[in-house]
């Protein structure tokens, strides 16, 4: 799936939809040519582990 992205540089916002790819790489923008960062993919919160349940004692 596509990476989209605005461009940083204030003057440009330039939209721009780059390959999965290149994550972690470094693009250069199509409109203004400043070259920027592609983040990675973040990574999902480890889960907690869940209490286990006790039998009730009668």
């Amino acid at each position: 799936m596509p990476v989209t992205m605005m461009c940083p540089r204030l003057t440009c916002r330039a939209v721009l939809r780059v390959p999965d790819n290149v994550r972690g790489k470094r693009v250069r923008c199509a409109e203004c040519g400043i070259t920027l960062m592609v983040p990675e993919p973040t990574k999902p919160a480890p889960a907690k582990p869940k209490a286990e349940a006790k039998p009730k004692e009668s």
